[in-house]
């Protein structure tokens, strides 16, 4: 198991930053490199399918990441790569079911959370948004961007009061950041 651990603390990086760069067939390769070891691994046939969603072989992806949701049902890498696939074909609702799978299993996961709220601004689920925004808000209270968005989930909602109320804590915050750069 100590090998396994040694072997996916290396992959991780090096596929997302194949995967960030759009050079997919290291990506893949890399993928490879762990599944011919542990063909069973649920998040790394899931890296492997939103891999393949990106050279267009939706049909492959799809079957690699279900198969990796099933070998490994308790991950929210799993979930959340299943979700990024239904929101690149455009299928937000089911995109949104898998990302609140994946946040039932890490809660405070921050890039799940962004997703989250952003297909929820776009299939106008203001409450939803709120919601979201005021966790990423709770999470990251000195990041301004989480203020911002937070002030605009109210605002979509028509809670100007709040807006206002946010608006002024993030002056206070740029002034804070003056005094002490965060």
């Amino acid at each position: 198991m100590e090998i396994f651990a040694s072997i996916c603390h290396n992959f991780f990086p090096t596929w997302q930053k194949s995967y960030e760069t759009k050079q997919y067939k290291k990506g893949l390769k890399a993928a490879d490199s762990i599944l011919k070891k542990f063909p069973d691994h649920g998040e790394t046939l899931s890296m492997k399918g939103l891999t393949l969603n990106c050279m267009d072989r939706k049909a492959e992806a799809y079957e690699l990441v279900r198969l990796g949701l099933k070998n490994d049902l308790q991950s929210h890498v799993c979930w959340h790569v299943y979700g990024l696939l239904y929101r690149s074909d455009r299928e937000y609702r089911e995109a949104i079911k898998c990302y609140r799978n994946a946040l039932k299993i890490d809660p405070d996961n921050i890039e799940i959370l962004r997703d989250l709220s952003l297909l929820q601004a776009q299939m106008r689920d203001l409450s939803g948004f709120v919601e979201t925004r005021q966790r990423l808000l709770s999470l990251k209270p000195n990041h301004r961007m989480n203020w911002i968005g937070f002030a605009v989930a109210h605002h979509l909602n028509s809670k100007y009061t709040s807006v206002l109320f946010s608006g002024l804590l993030c002056s206070l915050i740029s002034m804070c950041a003056v005094v002490a750069p965060f």
